[in-house]
């Protein structure tokens, strides 16, 4: 079973990121992309699709707005930077909810979402098409983060440890520290989840740059990072399976 789908987003870095994700999927057909909800619209007048891609936060018409125009709704993942739009997107029984920097793996946990869905609808009998890429962490040493003034593509292997600053984290590399606005589930997403691990309400660690563990202190570099209580026990079971 095919996926015809569209893809939304005013951020052309957005919007070509998605296109490449899309591209990875087999059972997936983009059928097109655009800047704005005022094409994308004329084009669903025409034309039949299966799944939208949507960005919330657009010029002239948010997707929000576009959904409550649209007389027939197709499945819709939302794509979005800001976290306060959940609730409204499951209102407009919306497939999937997912906070920018969206990482691959993420992005096909939606993917799959909406095929089980449209599967259910026909009710096709036989194993479901469900599409993994085992290696696809591994291969790829990158993901990107918003901040202030653009998006920024991040060396996965560079990264030493990221620091929890009020509604900001800080991503630490021996070369820089880049600052993102993101909830913590937003960083646990794009984070590749066999390389780093949260030990603090504020700390995600590389685990690979770890150079000592000290009752509940780690050392990376010449930072001491506390281990908080409710992450220990995970933490230390990482840790064993390591050695």
């Amino acid at each position: 079973m095919k996926i015809n789908c569209i893809a939304v987003d005013d951020e052309p870095l957005a919007l070509e990121i998605i296109k490449d994700y899309c591209a990875k999927v087999p059972f997936l057909n983009l059928m097109q992309a655009f800047d704005n909800a005022i094409e994308t619209m004329e084009y669903l007048r025409n034309n039949r699709v299966d799944l939208i891609l949507l960005d919330i936060q657009m010029e002239d018409l948010t997707g929000i707005q576009l959904l409550n125009a649209l007389k027939v709704k197709p499945h819709v993942i939302m794509t979005t930077a800001y976290d306060n739009y959940a609730l409204q997107g499951f209102d407009l029984d919306v497939t999937d909810y997912l906070l920018k920097p969206i990482s691959f793996d993420r992005f096909l946990k939606g993917i799959n979402k909406v095929y089980d869905r449209m599967q259910n609808e026909v009710n096709i009998p036989g194993e479901k098409q469900v599409v993994t890429y085992p290696s696809e962490t591994a291969e790829k040493d990158y993901f990107f983060v918003k901040t202030e003034t653009h998006i920024e593509k991040i060396t996965t292997s560079e990264v030493l440890y990221i620091e929890g600053m009020g509604d900001y984290w800080r991503i630490v590399t021996p070369k820089k520290r880049i600052m993102t606005l993101m909830n913590a589930r937003g960083m646990e997403d794009v984070l590749p989840e066999h390389q780093f691990c949260r030990v603090h309400r504020s700390y995600f660690v590389a685990i690979s740059k770890i150079e000592s563990i000290e009752r509940k202190h780690i050392k990376i570099a010449d930072q001491r990072i506390p281990i908080g209580d409710t992450y220990q026990k995970n933490f230390f079971d990482i840790i064993e399976k390591k050695k």
